[in-house]
């Protein structure tokens, strides 16, 4: 403990009264029965709704919310899956995913879900966390099967017809499987081109488009599997390539990924003489639903075993459109980053209105391809090779583009990496080690080194997690995933980084109490222009379990970003200003959170919470004390029926208590009807009302109209 007080002190000059948190972070760390998951807190949901309502709420990270919506749409067979797949699932150790790989042998693969409560490999409490992640039943006699998905939103100000997704997944006869994602916009923009009389890029007014971003096939047999149309991968420790979001990701898997619309955004998107009328500017429009953009192509994957050891060899290639934003883009020639233009109705050639903060569509097609292999010893140790490289070939004719500092690929050409992964593990230790080296720019000059070491130690009810990264500056690989701060270095997260990680989870023999930590401590690299500036976040979360139908749960968050400079009046959000040559000064102010949930259920159809969070945040307009925020929330969740489901919320959220003119201050209420009428056919339709509760006097900018939020969502099964 004193070689820990004495290291906070000589890096970051740590105020006295911030001491206190750090060693109670570092006891309970230090403590027997401590253990680390992929995810902060085990989330009890039925369907992706619930999962999207503990998002909204905050008590899952928008990391684990996308990982995990990803797990719930695609599924986990517990029959077949990898011992990567299933430390995915919330809830499970990698003493556990043994105890069920174990069980798995000793039943020689034929049981049914259910059967790993009836013969104690989990609790029944972890089952009914897991049941909704679960996938392959007997189908019976049918050779095909699946379910459709038709989503809708509609918001009371809008004039456009609504945006519109259609999700379908098919299951075949002799291992094939499909599905696909279609949409409706009318948000996106049109073909981008040059126009080399105004030196700008010009784009085609949105207008009602069919899209289809999401289409594969796929078939697995026992040695190999191939899948061609939209897909993710990712291998190792995600540092050489992952684009899966998974914790352990171990291949391919279907990229049917997409993003619900988000709040109404400005109806105008154009800025400049005679852009807009005076009504379009100030009105409100739903978003289009967006989705990801992995890879598109063909992957297969070939397993076998030679002479006692299992080798595996995964290949891809890819030709994906990309899209950016137009502050991504570079013009060479002119040494700027280009205008985007409109052409209005009724015009020839574009004029002075342009676009403001857009994304650009298909503005350079990506070809990409790589592999990786794998030699395994023993289902606890094995040694991977992956490599990858990709070319962007530019769609935009009449001008030579290319990526800014901070763009999400890297400019200059071709961009890959080459990375090597091992892990090994004995008892109740596991290690994890990978290292990769990036290659962008010309003949594949640039690039950087990065490594990442995790050793975990523990037992079904005890593990604990210690992670050390290493990113260079130059280690500039777009697709690694690996663990890194929530902070970016020109535009990529693991990136100029050096850290250590600690997490923890604690459930006591009898599951009645659940502790889960964190401490991440890092800094930059040295060498650079910006060096040992140290960073911290801790967090601490207590879930009680042991009353049936009463959960109570108490967490704390600190975020610091810089150790040598606390105290109130610094700002934590945004920059603090800029250098005299142009560059961002980061801001080096504090965030502390304290959050409170109580879930209750006092019959099986009724379920209620309430969850309230303090937060005290540095800011520039509060020089002698910290920004106080607040946030409040009200569940009910009723079910009469067991085809019906009546679902409401209350959230009320203020960024600064002591004002009421200057940030966000709103109340949303809404209220979520699902009914399945039959087996094989629901629907779910939603109301939300989002009220602005600025002032309506003396606000910098008036107070938003009361928002009318609709959304319709249809599946079917077959």
């Amino acid at each position: 403990m004193s070689s820990l007080v004495s290291f906070v002190q000589g890096a970051g000059r740590v105020r006295p009264a911030c001491l206190p948190i750090l060693l109670t972070l570092w006891f309970l760390l230090a403590a027997p029965g401590a253990r680390a998951e992929p995810y902060e807190t085990e989330p009890l949901i039925d369907d992706e709704a619930d999962l999207r309502a503990l998002y909204e709420d905050g008590v899952l990270s928008e990391e684990d919310f996308e990982t995990l919506r990803e797990l719930l749409r695609t599924g986990v067979d517990v029959r077949t899956a990898t011992r990567e797949t299933l430390y995915a699932l919330p809830g499970l150790t990698w003493a556990q995913v043994d105890a069920l790989l174990a069980y798995r042998v000793r039943v020689e693969g034929s049981f049914a879900p259910e059967d790993l409560v009836k013969d104690g490999v989990l609790s029944a409490r972890q089952f009914r966390r897991l049941r909704p992640f679960l996938t392959g039943e007997e189908r019976g006699e049918r050779d095909v099967s699946g379910h459709l998905r038709l989503l809708s939103a509609y918001g009371v100000a809008d004039a456009l017809v609504p945006p519109v997704l259609l999700q379908a997944r098919v299951d075949g006869p002799l291992g094939f499987r499909g599905g696909g994602v279609a949409s409706l916009t009318r948000r996106r923009l049109g073909s981008v081109r040059y126009d080399p009389r105004r030196r700008a890029l010009v784009a085609e007014l949105p207008s009602l488009v069919p899209q289809l971003p999401k289409l594969h096939v796929r078939w697995e047999g026992e040695h190999a599997s191939v899948l061609v149309g939209t897909y993710r991968l990712g291998f190792g420790q995600r540092l050489t390539l992952d684009t899966t979001g998974r914790p352990a990701p171990d291949g391919f898997v279907p990229d049917e990924g997409f993003h619900m619309p988000g709040d109404p955004e400005r109806r105008c998107m154009l800025a400049g003489t005679g852009a807009c009328t005076a009504e379009g500017a100030q009105g409100r429009v739903t978003p289009d639903f967006g989705w990801t953009e992995g890879f598109r192509g063909v992957a297969g994957t070939v397993r076998g075993q030679v002479a006692g050891m299992a080798l595996s060899f995964t290949g891809f290639g890819s030709h994906q459109s990309r899209d950016l934003s137009q502050y991504e883009l570079f013009d060479v020639k002119n040494r700027e980053a280009p205008d985007v233009l409109a052409v209005l109705p009724g015009k020839q050639v574009p004029g002075a209105a342009h676009f403001v903060s857009r994304t650009l569509p298909d503005v350079f097609h990506e070809l990409a391809g790589g592999g990786h292999a794998t030699v395994g010893f023993s289902p606890r140790a094995h040694v991977g090779l992956t490599a990858w490289g990709a070319w962007p070939v530019w769609a935009v004719e009449g001008v030579v583009l290319d990526l800014r500092e901070y763009a999400r690929y890297p400019g200059g050409g071709g961009y890959g990496a080459v990375g090597v992964d091992a892990t090994w593990g004995a008892g109740p230790v596991n290690l994890f080690l990978e290292g990769a080296r990036s290659f962008s720019g010309p003949l594949g000059a640039g690039g950087g080194f990065g490594a990442v070491q995790r050793t975990v130690l523990g037992d079904r009810k005890r593990e604990l997690e210690l992670t050390l990264r290493y990113y260079g500056r130059d280690f500039d690989n777009p697709y690694s995933r690996a663990v890194s701060s929530p902070d970016e270095f020109e535009g990529l997260r693991a990136r100029n980084e050096l850290g250590a990680r600690l997490r923890y989870l604690h459930q006591t023999e009898d599951g009645a109490w659940r502790m889960t930590g964190r401490v991440d401590v890092w800094t930059q690299p040295p060498g650079g222009e910006v060096s040992g500036t140290l960073h911290l976040e801790t967090s601490a979360r207590v879930d009680y379990v042991g009353v049936p139908g009463l959960q109570p749960s108490v967490w704390v968050e600190h975020r610091n970003k810089d150790l040598g400079s606390n105290g109130p009046g610094l700002c934590f959000e945004g920059n603090a200003g800029t250098l005299p040559g142009g560059a961002p000064v980061p801001c080096a102010g504090e965030q502390y959170r304290v959050a409170g949930r109580v879930r209750l259920d006092p019959t099986e159809g009724l379920t209620l919470a309430a969850q309230y969070q303090h937060t005290l945040v540095g800011s520039r307009q509060r020089t002698g004390s910290f920004q106080e925020d607040g946030g409040a929330l009200l569940e009910v969740l009723v079910r009469p029926l067991p085809s019906l489901r009546l679902h409401g919320r209350a959230s009320w959220r203020d960024e600064d208590l002591s004002e009421n003119t200057r940030l966000t201050q709103t109340l949303r209420t809404s209220l979520e009807v699902a009914w399945a009428a039959v087996a094989e056919l629901g629907t779910r339709a939603r109301y939300e009302l989002a009220l602005d509760l600025k002032a309506p006097v003396g606000a910098r900018t008036p107070p938003e109209l009361p928002q009318h939020l609709f959304r319709l969502e249809l599946e079917g099964h077959f």
